[in-house]
C-alpha cells in the first residue's frame, strides 16, 4: 500500500463542517467521514491518528447545550483516530480581529461584523468563509493540501433503489479520485452535486409537490385501506432538478406530470398503514424533505471525468491553496442561491479550472422522526405553523442577484470592474421576467392547494369517512393550512416580494454587493499569498 511506504505524496485533505445548533446532524456527517477513512484507509493510520485526514468543525450555535454537544463529538471521533478540531466562536473572533484593520475593513460581507458578545449565527456563508482560516493555520505543505467543504446534513454516502427500497451505500472511494484529479488536471475548484432531499428551499418545491400529493391521495382513494399497499412501484428520480418548480430556468426540463410516491414501509401492510406513513413526513416538506422526488445517484461516467461547472454546490466543493481565493461572497446579505452566484462569478475568472464531477453527497434534511428539533434558517416552527416568510423572501432576491450576474455575464460585464450603470439595467431586467414568473407559480400554487383541499372533502371517498383515517387526514389538513399561509394570498413573504417599495431596498443591497465584489476579493486575496 502507498501509505506504508516511506514517501506518501498524495495530497493531504482538510475538511470543514459548518455547524449550528445540529448535533444529530454533525454525528452523522463525522460518522460517514470516519467510515470513510476505515473503509478505504486513504493515507493510512500512525500513532491511532488517519494520517492525511483533519476536520474542522466551525461553530455557528446560538444554544450553549449543542455546542457542548458538538465539542463532546469532536473529542469523541477524535479519541477514534479521526483528527477532529472545534473551531469555536471564541477562537474565530480571534482570529479575524488578528486581520490588519486596513485589511479586514473591506471583509465585513465575506467573514461578518458581529459583535464578540454574538458571534453565533452568522450564517453558513460567513461561517464557512471563517473555516478558512483555520485552514491556514492547521496547513503544513500548502503545495500538497486539498480543503474540502461539506454541510453537516450530508455524508459521504450515495442512494440506489433496490426492490426493498432506498439503500444508502459508501460506494465511493471520494479521496482517491479527488487526489487524482488535482493530481492529474490543472483544476483550481472540483464540486459534485448531491443525492437524497433537494438542495434548495421548499419555496421553490410546492407547487410541484402539491401535484404529487394530489396524484397519491386520488389513487389512494380508488383503492381498499385494507387492501396490501400499491405504493412500491415508483421509479427512481434522476432527472436533474425535477424537484425545482423552475427548472426551465436553469435549462431543465420536468417531463413527468406527477412523480408517484415511493412508501419506505417495509413488510407487509395495508393502504391505510401507507397513509399513515405518509402523513407522518408530509409536513417535513417545510423544513425541505420531499418525499416523491428525492434525486438517485446514476453512475453514468469515471469518477475522474470532468465537466465545465457554473454553480458551486456549497456543501460539496474542494480547492487547493489556490482555491482558497475563489470562495461564496456576500454572505452578509443572507440570500439564497449563493453557490450558484459565485459560480458564475468563478466560472468567468477561472474558466476550465472550475470543474464539475459525478461525485454526489447523500443529502438528508430531517434525522428527527417529529423533525421537531431539526435547526433550519429562515423557518419558524411553533404548535400548528411553519413559517417560510423569510426563506421565501431570500429566495426571490437570491434568484434576482443570480440572474442579473447570469445576464451581466451574457453581456460580457465579469470580465471587468461592474459599473452601476450595467447592473442597473441587468437587474431591472431580471426583475421584471421573474416577478412575473412567481406570480405565475403562486396562482398554480393557491389553485393546486384548493383542489387538494376539495379531495379532501369528498364524503364520496374513505379519504373523509373513514374513522381511522381522520388522524392522518388531520396530519395533512395541516399541510394545507401551511401552504395557505406561507403561499396563499396574505403570504407574508409574497406580500415583500411584490411590495415595490422592498424590492427597491433589496436591489440598492444587491447592486451595492456587486460593485464592492472586487474591492472585497482583492482583500481577501491577501490572506493567500
Amino acid at each position: 500500500m502507498i501509505a506504508e511506504i516511506d514517501v506518501d505524496n498524495r495530497h493531504d485533505f482538510i475538511l470543514s463542517i459548518p455547524i449550528a445548533d445540529r448535533p444529530e446532524h454533525l454525528r452523522s456527517c463525522l460518522e460517514s467521514i470516519y467510515q470513510l477513512c476505515l473503509l478505504y484507509g486513504y493515507g493510512g493510520k500512525s500513532g491511532g491518528l488517519f494520517n492525511k485526514v483533519k476536520v474542522i468543525v466551525a461553530e455557528d450555535s446560538k444554544e450553549q447545550s449543542n455546542i457542548e454537544q458538538h465539542i463532546s463529538l469532536a473529542n469523541e471521533y477524535s479519541t477514534g483516530g479521526l483528527q477532529v478540531f472545534h473551531f469555536g466562536q471564541q477562537e474565530q473572533y480571534e482570529m479575524l480581529q488578528s486581520i490588519p484593520a486596513e485589511q479586514r475593513q473591506f471583509l465585513g460581507s465575506i467573514l461578518t461584523n458581529q459583535p464578540r458578545e454574538r458571534f453565533y449565527l452568522k450564517g453558513q456563508a460567513a461561517n464557512r468563509n471563517l473555516s478558512y482560516l483555520k485552514f491556514l493555520q492547521l496547513t503544513e505543505d500548502k503545495e500538497n493540501t486539498l480543503y474540502y467543504l461539506v454541510d453537516s446534513d450530508q455524508s459521504f454516502m450515495v442512494n440506489r433503489q433496490a426492490e426493498s427500497g432506498e439503500q444508502t451505500v459508501a460506494a465511493i472511494n471520494y479521496f482517491y479520485y479527488i487526489n487524482r484529479i488535482f493530481s492529474e488536471t490543472d483544476t483550481t475548484m472540483l464540486t459534485g452535486k448531491l443525492v437524497g432531499d433537494p438542495p434548495v428551499s421548499p419555496s421553490v418545491m410546492a407547487a410541484n409537490f402539491l401535484q404529487d400529493v394530489t396524484a397519491y391521495l386520488q389513487q389512494l382513494a380508488k383503492l381498499k385501506p385494507s387492501g396490501s399497499c400499491q405504493f412500491h412501484q415508483a421509479a427512481a428520480v434522476t432527472d436533474d432538478a425535477a424537484y425545482h418548480d423552475m427548472a426551465k430556468l436553469f435549462g431543465f426540463e420536468n417531463k413527468a406530470d406527477y412523480f408517484e410516491y415511493p412508501c419506505p414501509l417495509k413488510g407487509e401492510h395495508d393502504n391505510l398503514t401507507c397513509l399513515d406513513g405518509f402523513s407522518e413526513r408530509v409536513n417535513a416538506f417545510f423544513f425541505g424533505e420531499h418525499l416523491t422526488r428525492k434525486t438517485q445517484f446514476v453512475y453514468n461516467a469515471e469518477f475522474t471525468d470532468l465537466s465545465p461547472a457554473r454553480t458551486i454546490y456549497p456543501g460539496n466543493y474542494i480547492v487547493n491553496y489556490d482555491g482558497l481565493k475563489y470562495i461564496i461572497p456576500f454572505g452578509d446579505l443572507r440570500l439564497r442561491m449563493s453557490g450558484p452566484t459565485a459560480g458564475r462569478l468563478i466560472q468567468a475568472e477561472i474558466k476550465q479550472r472550475f470543474a464539475s464531477v459525478n461525485m454526489p453527497m447523500l443529502h438528508t434534511r430531517t434525522l428527527q422522526d417529529d423533525f421537531a428539533n431539526d435547526f433550519r434558517p429562515g423557518v419558524e416552527k411553533q404548535a400548528e405553523t411553519i413559517n417560510l416568510t423569510d426563506e421565501f423572501e431570500r429566495q426571490f432576491f437570491g434568484d434576482l442577484m443570480l440572474f442579473t450576474v447570469v445576464e451581466l455575464s451574457k453581456q460580457g460585464e465579469l470580465d471587468k470592474q461592474l459599473e452601476v450603470e450595467s447592473i442597473q439595467q441587468a437587474i431591472n431586467k431580471v426583475e421584471i421576467e421573474l416577478l412575473g414568473l412567481y406570480q405565475t407559480k403562486h396562482e398554480t400554487i393557491k389553485h393546486r392547494n384548493s383542489e387538494l383541499k376539495k379531495l379532501l372533502e369528498n364524503s364520496t371517498t374513505w379519504l373523509s369517512s373513514l374513522e381511522s383515517a381522520k388522524p392522518s387526514i388531520r396530519k395533512i389538513q395541516k399541510f394545507i393550512s401551511n401552504i395557505e399561509l406561507n403561499f396563499g394570498e396574505q403570504s407574508v413573504g409574497y406580500l415583500q416580494i411584490v411590495s415595490e417599495s422592498h424590492r427597491e431596498q433589496r436591489k440598492l443591497q444587491i447592486i451595492r454587493a456587486l460593485l464592492n465584489y472586487r474591492k472585497e476579493r482583492d482583500a481577501w486575496d491577501l490572506l493567500f499569498p
